[in-house]
């Protein structure tokens, strides 16, 4: 019967049968739709900081017992974070302004990191008192001319919470840590029948690279607060922007779409208050200290490397350390992915 002949009733009648046959096809996409997201990124970009979250987030999160165990990984940066400034103060030649530290840091400097399972007494105070030296304040400073955690503020301004006796870290805790990864590291979960499965991918592993399963997409995360960083005189922004251009090109990353994670809005709005954009990026003609108009450049700086490509992308403002922050984020990831199979099946 054509649809004109239709009396009000039996139209909406079939109208809500076409959308409950809709939904249908929608849920037998969904219950069978298998997701696997290639996380990418330099180093320190944040890759493992996301993987936790979907962990805290969608997955099994962190028993208490799995909390205990991130003890000894927290009390090894705070030492990796002290050493690497009593370096740096040596190497920009800053003094201390507290003479008495000098031999608080030569017994520091002795300390093997990887044989830290806690923190005596003698080095929890020997740290707290160099940290609080004005010359290592300055020193923390100019961290973008050296190699630091971007947790040694975090850890070090809460030393008197982790040195105490029944000290068990905290989700924050977790997520700031930083572990050593190479290779592979998988983290699966189930959204909504949807099972997704994200593989953190280093360097390591680029070789193995064309063994893992048909990927749905990839995950690119990028440092915003990188921009001022230059290392063995490479600047780290520079770096990740061509490492994003070099994979748009492979043969591997065809096809589907980019989602981009530009990560540490955090980071970004504290340091640029004090280092100015344009410093190492003469193109920003924005206004010195904010921090929108700094992420809105490097945000079109990641797109001009884009441009000539099919794929489509995806781009997020995200604080990985902030999980309200990236559950928000990677929901619209799951929907972007969800309308794109869609798409795929012809549903509208």
């Amino acid at each position: 019967m054509a649809e004109c002949c239709l009396s009000a009733e039996e139209a909406e009648s079939r109208r809500i049968h076409r959308e409950i046959e809709k939904q249908l096809r929608r849920d037998k996409i969904a219950f069978r739709l298998e997701v696997l997201m290639l996380v990418l990124g330099n180093e320190g970009s944040g890759k493992s900081t996301l993987i936790k979250q979907m962990r805290i987030i969608h997955g099994s999160g962190y028993s208490e017992a799995d909390r205990r165990g991130f003890t000894q990984l927290v009390f090894q940066n705070i030492v990796t974070a002290i050493q690497a400034l009593i370096d740096a103060m040596r190497t920009l030649q800053i003094d201390y302004t507290d003479q008495n530290n000098i031999s608080l840091v030569q017994r520091l400097s002795q300390v093997e990191v990887n044989q830290v399972a806690k923190l005596e007494t003698w080095q929890a105070d020997a740290i707290r008192q160099v940290w609080n030296d004005q010359g290592v304040q300055r020193c923390y400073d100019r961290g973008r001319e050296f190699q630091l955690l971007d947790s040694t503020k975090y850890f070090l301004n809460d030393l008197d919470r982790i040195t105490a006796p029944l000290y068990i870290p905290t989700l924050q805790d977790i997520l700031n840590v930083k572990a050593p990864t190479s290779g592979f590291f998988e983290c699966c979960f189930k959204i909504e029948n949807c099972v997704f499965k994200l593989v953190e991918w280093s360097s390591v592993a680029r070789k193995w690279i064309c063994y893992l399963d048909p990927i749905t997409c990839y995950l690119f995360l990028a440092d915003l607060s990188e921009y001022d960083q230059v290392l063995y005189e490479d600047n780290q922004m520079e770096e990740s922007l061509n490492v994003f251009k070099m994979i748009l090109g492979n043969r591997w990353f065809r096809g589907m779409p980019f989602i981009l994670f530009l990560n540490k809005t955090d980071l970004l709005e504290e340091k640029i208050a004090h280092s100015h954009l344009a410093t190492f990026f003469p193109a920003f003609t924005g206004p010195q200290g904010d921090a929108t108009s700094a992420r809105n450049f490097i945000s079109q700086m990641y797109m001009d490397r884009h441009e000539g490509y099919h794929e489509p992308i995806f781009i997020h403002f995200t604080c990985a350390t902030d999980t309200e922050n990236i559950r928000h984020a990677f929901n619209d990831v799951k929907d972007t992915i969800f309308i794109s199979n869609m798409s795929n099946f012809n549903i509208e």
